[in-house]
């Protein structure tokens, strides 16, 4: 019964665990159904939206045709062809990249093994793309993975260096996927793997150059054909593509790196992948990796196609922007929407960066090839620069502060003024130590050379000044934010009255923003940025110190110089260009330059501006160049100095082109030295020196035999000294009328109002104005500047109006009254005389209102015999008799007499009569 009741329970119990099994059976199947329908459903969808969005990124991706592609995939050996002016032949654009076709035939097999193993394993497999790879480079890109293995195949990079850009956006991405497809199908294995090895980029080679293609690359680095490389050699170079500077073994100047262990390294890699892939043995591999690579690298080359480095770069540079701006117009863009959209731009910029280099253009300069390397070798020639200064630099390998020595640097560009081609420049000294371009990219303070730009020309077009306008240069307070004198002359001295003629020829601070105060209202930069200014900045627009050259970022030496070619084309700017025109390899015309003048100034402004220059050359701050130049011409400019001495300028124009030129140190420095020239004229000197050199390859442009001729309207008149008004007779009568130019639409209608005759008293050497009570006897006649005159010309800070007189002879007329003598309301003190022989002598009344002291003989009436003004020498030599002396104020209060001197016996004195006096 025991054993027959377990068993029954037994059954129960299986029956339960069977039911209980079946259960949780069905209920997993149908949550793994549920989830697996869920899951099916899901990936459907985002296989969906993938697809969906691929597609949206390939909408504008045409369909290309075998033709098409096959055309581009070969595409690069045709390089951009340089030329000076006339057609003479420059060189290839791409000076700084070799490459060399060749055959895959005539590569070595380790070379193609070597790059099938580290760049495409699945090469000979795959039909263009590698899914996996793909998927893997995605989300390691997502994770932010710190290792990334690449997801693109040798036929994708291949579509990417030819037909692509290097973009990073998924739109890229996606065409470079589906073009690797279609290329797959067009082409054999055979012809894309050539394709790539001939236009891979490798590094730089033995000349610092850039190198692209394996036949380059064998050459460059280690001076013999792809066919004859090494084991080692050819690992080597298959792994640079992945990185193709840091792996290189040179520098930029073509030296050995001091560490070459990253592209060891990385050949490492490359031989045991090659090992992995069974391409090489391990006998083979062990030989490879000891082999000492070093000793194979060959030395550094000089590279003879960096002649005209500036050149190429400034070339490339500006025809990247003329193409970008000819594929967007292609496209139905304006240059207005690029300028808006830096995005769009960009894509623009990038994509006419690839097709310079890979399309075969022919771009045309206005560069002339002659007068260029005359003044590269003027340049060089030159021994005046000033001296090397030191400076402290980062060094870029080892990241520490090191002392080096900085030179004077140079930027020059020389103009046609009716074109505005840029005909020659001095981008600067030495390229292998600056690659900057001074001329074209150097942005520097332009110091005074601004005033005629931005002060005399306005204000001349604006009807506030001519040349003949009279400017204070005395010690005014002209910046509300300075509590001193602003601004100071470089000298440090002052002029007095001035016209604005002198002030530019001498390039007088004070006078120049003394005007620019009268004018800023008008916001005068608008001028300037019709005139090419880029840099402005809104500051610049209200800041006083602008109109002495202290901008807020600084300008270009080629803006500044052509600014000043709008005074030679009678007020119209016209914009300086470099590239001529850029055609296609077939000859055909895509960019032809036009010019289009922008008026500025009516010729009449621009022909008194340009009238006051010319005597900056002929007795003002470069009269020096004359002695230097070997040729004449009608010349007109302006000197510039930056502040602290920092930038040094000359800019000049003729009838024919516009030369000018800057000195400096790359980091701001003083250029003042204690001997020898001063930095003026070290930098005038030198503008001489160019265009000297220029005048000898072409005379004919650059001595203009032509002068600038007066347009119609402007006239010739008198004007007083003074004001710079029409002159009074009391002018005339002093002699301080003076004749210059006007605008007949602005010449003086208003007369002098700036003398007045007046009566003044000296003390110590000061004029003080008369009362109606001052006695005659103390008080002088003369002319006097009016207290409204001295309103208008000075501020309410200004005390020694003795400063508006010039020091010259003709002006010693104008007597300047510096301020009322103040009468203190007392009767004068008692003088007390001594005497010395026949001379008495007394001490000065400690009073502040004495004007003199006058000498009296006693008698039956006390006669005056002399009447000695305050501050002159204290003393009278008399003749015999009795004497006193009192002392006399502003207001003709006299004191009472002083003690009595006599001088002989009283027979002597009797027989003398006393002179009379008024």
């Amino acid at each position: 019964m025991r054993e027959k009741s377990t068993s029954i329970l037994h059954q129960i119990a299986n029956r339960k665990t069977i039911k209980k099994a079946r259960i949780t059976y069905h209920v997993i199947w149908n949550l793994f159904l549920l989830f697996f329908i869920i899951a099916l459903l899901g990936s459907t969808f985002a296989a969906g939206i993938g697809a969906g969005y691929f597609a949206s990124l390939l909408k504008d991706e045409p369909i290309r045709p075998y033709e098409s592609m096959k055309k581009d995939i070969y595409n690069y050996t045709e390089t951009t062809n340089l030329y000076f002016a006339d057609n003479v032949y420059l060189g290839k654009l791409q000076t700084d990249l070799e490459r060399e076709e060749v055959k895959l035939d005539q590569i070595s097999k380790f070379l193609i093994q070597g790059i099938i193993a580290t760049e495409d394993e699945y090469f000979y497999q795959h039909h263009g793309v590698v899914p996996k790879a793909i998927l893997r480079a995605m989300y390691q890109e997502l994770a932010n993975s710190a290792v990334k293995s690449g997801g693109s195949t040798i036929t994708q990079q291949l579509i990417k260096n030819q037909l692509l850009t290097n973009e990073v956006s998924f739109q890229r991405k996606a065409k470079e996927i589906i073009l690797a497809l279609r290329l797959e199908k067009f082409f054999s294995k055979k012809e894309i793997l050539e394709a790539y090895l001939n236009v891979a980029t490798f590094g730089r080679n033995s000349s610092g150059r850039n190198i692209a293609g394996v036949q380059a690359a064998a050459k460059g680095l280690f001076g013999k054909n792809a066919s004859e490389l090494s084991l080692a050699q050819s690992a080597f170079i298959a792994g640079l593509p992945q990185s193709p500077f840091g792996y290189t073994p040179y520098t930029r100047s073509g030296e050995l790196k001091h560490n070459l262990e990253p592209g060891i390294s990385r050949m490492q890699t490359v031989l045991s992948r090659m090992r992995e892939r069974g391409f090489i043995t391990e006998t083979e591999f062990s030989d490879a990796v000891a082999y000492d690579i070093k000793k194979d690298f060959i030395l550094s080359k000089e590279n003879p196609l960096e002649k005209y480095p500036w050149l190429t770069v400034e070339i490339e540079k500006r025809a990247i922007n003329l193409l970008a701006e000819h594929l967007a117009k292609e496209d139905g863009y304006h240059k207005g929407d690029l300028s808006k959209n830096h995005a769009l731009y960009s894509k623009y910029l990038l994509q006419a960066s690839h097709d310079l280099k890979q399309k075969g253009y022919g771009i045309h300069t206005t560069i002339n090839k002659d007068i260029y390397d005359a003044m590269e070798k003027a340049k060089d020639a030159y021994r005046f620069y000033g001296p090397d200064k030191p400076q402290k630099v980062v060094d870029p390998e080892t990241k520490q502060l090191k002392t080096v020595m900085e030179p004077v640097e140079v930027g020059a560009m020389l103009i046609e003024n009716k074109t505005g081609k840029i005909i020659s420049f001095v981008g600067g000294r030495d390229h292998q130590k600056q690659q900057l371009n001074h001329a074209t990219s150097a942005i520097r303070q332009n110091g005074s050379t601004m005033k005629p730009l931005l002060v005399y020309a306005p204000a001349i077009e604006l009807g506030k000044a001519s040349p003949g306008t009279v400017l204070p240069d005395v010690a005014l307070s002209l910046s509300p934010l300075i509590d001193r004198p602003w601004p100071t002359n470089y000298d440090k001295r002052y002029n007095g009255l001035v016209t604005a003629r002198t002030a530019l020829a001498k390039s007088l601070n004070v006078p120049a923003v003394k005007l620019y105060t009268d004018i800023v209202g008008d916001r005068p930069a608008k001028y300037l940025k019709k005139m090419g200014f880029t840099t402005l900045d809104a500051e610049d627009y209200t800041n006083l110190a602008t109109s002495i050259g202290s901008l807020k970022k600084g300008v270009t030496i080629e803006e500044n110089t052509n600014a000043f070619s709008t005074f030679a084309n009678g007020g119209k700017f016209i914009d300086a260009y470099l590239i001529d025109k850029i055609l296609d390899k077939n000859g055909n015309v895509i960019y032809m330059h036009k010019t289009q003048p922008v008026t500025v100034f009516t010729p009449q402004t621009a022909y008194l501006a340009l009238d006051m220059m010319r005597d900056v050359i002929k007795k003002g701050t470069a009269a020096g160049i004359k002695n230097k130049l070997a040729f004449h011409s009608d010349w007109a400019g302006k000197t510039g100095t930056g502040v602290e001495f920092h930038d040094s300028w000359f800019v000049a124009f003729n009838p024919n082109v516009t030369f000018g030129i800057w000195t400096g140190y790359d980091t701001p420095k003083s250029l003042e030295t204690k001997n020898g020239l001063s930095y003026s004229q070290r930098t005038n000197y030198l503008w001489a020196n160019l265009m000297n050199a220029a005048y000898r390859k072409n005379p004919k442009l650059i001595a203009s035999k032509k002068s600038f001729k007066a347009p119609e309207g402007i006239v010739s008149l008198p004007y007083c000294a003074v004001s710079g008004l029409l002159p009074t007779m009391e002018c005339s009568m002093a002699g301080l009328v003076d004749k210059d130019l006007y605008n007949v639409k602005f010449a003086p209608s208003i007369m002098d109002d700036s003398l007045i005759e007046g009566k003044f008293v000296k003390v110590g050497g000061r004029n003080y104005l008369s009362s109606s009570l001052t006695p005659s006897d103390f008080s002088r006649r003369g002319l006097l500047l009016s207290p409204d005159f001295l309103n208008r010309m000075t501020d309410k800070n200004f005390k020694d109006t003795s400063q508006l007189i010039p020091k010259k002879d003709r002006w010693a007329v104008i007597l300047v009254s510096d301020s009322k003598l103040k009468e203190n309301g007392k009767i004068p003190s008692v003088v007390t005389v001594k005497q010395e022989g026949k001379k008495l002598t007394w001490f000065p009344v400690p009073e502040s209102d004495i004007i003199g002291y006058r000498v009296y003989r006693s008698g039956f009436f006390s006669t005056r015999v002399a009447s000695i003004p305050a501050g002159k020498r204290l003393s009278f030599t008399a003749e015999n008799g009795t004497y006193f002396v009192t002392a006399v104020d502003i207001s003709g209060n006299e004191s009472a007499q002083s003690n009595t001197v006599t001088i002989g016996s009283d027979k002597e004195i009797n027989n003398e009569q006393p002179p009379i006096i008024p």
